[in-house]
């Protein structure tokens, strides 16, 4: 009997001992899963930043130049003078020292622009100036040329804001022949032999370098956008500094009438 009990009992150690060891193997089973559950997410959050980051339509394209047709709308009946919009009477003058290849300047383009001329540019309240300030790469240079000549045929600012349309990565090399052209074209730019002459000539490149050198030298910026403001009641070229969108290029106008 006693026999039996002894074969019982170990019996029922070697059961709790297999439970045991089952159930740790299967904690060790179910971390093992959610590490790499874990770590999968991990992976799948990285792909898609990375796929955030680089993928898409990332500009920069000669071959499919974009919003030529929104730029022009968004500019229809809006006077031009070289990189000048608005009416030369307007009383108030924001000036925009800028580099084409500056994805900031392109967000403002985008973003601010638009609602600043539809509320204060196009009545009058205010003409926007457009300065080179060149400071990216080398490739700025040829850009910054490209539409001071498409501004010699009243096209200055289509030219301005259909390149930041389709600006690619900046020092990428995409700044080129064919794709300024492409741009002057979707920009409405009518005699392209002409401009192609203007943009490499001494003349306009001097201006390029010459505004670049002020916007440094004489008002210290150094970055893009920068703005300048000048107005009845400002003391002469005020230097302007918007971190909030169109609202703040409005009270500034306001300001300075």
């Amino acid at each position: 009997m006693s026999n039996k009990r002894e074969r019982e009992k170990r019996r029922e150690e070697r059961i709790a001992a297999e439970a045991k060891v089952e159930t740790g193997d299967r904690r060790t089973r179910i971390l093992q899963v959610a590490a790499g559950a874990a770590f999968l997410a991990v992976v799948i959050v990285v792909v898609v930043i990375v796929a955030a980051s680089s993928g898409g339509d990332s500009g920069g394209d000669a071959t499919k130049i974009e919003h030529g047709a929104e730029v022009d709308r968004l500019l229809s009946g809006v006077p031009q003078s070289e990189l000048e919009l608005g009416q030369k009477s307007a009383p108030v003058e924001l000036i925009e020292f800028g580099d084409l290849q500056c994805p900031i300047c392109k967000a403002n383009s985008e973003e601010v622009l638009p609602d600043l001329i539809q509320n204060k540019i196009r009545t009058g309240d205010a003409k926007l100036v457009f300065r080179n300030f060149t400071i990216i790469s080398e490739e700025s240079i040829p850009a910054g040329a490209a539409a001071i000549a498409a501004g010699k045929q009243g096209r200055g600012y289509n030219f301005i804001e259909t390149f930041y349309r389709n600006q690619g990565e900046e020092r990428s090399g995409y700044v080129t022949d064919e794709f300024m052209e492409a741009v002057a074209k979707a920009a409405g730019v009518k005699n392209l032999a002409q401009w192609n002459k203007d943009r490499k000539s001494p003349e306009v490149l001097k201006e390029v370098e010459t505004t670049t050198a002020e916007a440094s030298s004489k008002y210290g910026f150094t970055g893009t956008p920068s703005f300048l403001i000048k107005g009845p009641s400002s003391n002469g070229y005020e230097i302007f500094q918007n971190t909030e969108g169109a609202g703040a290029f409005e009270e500034a106008i306001d300001k300075a009438s």
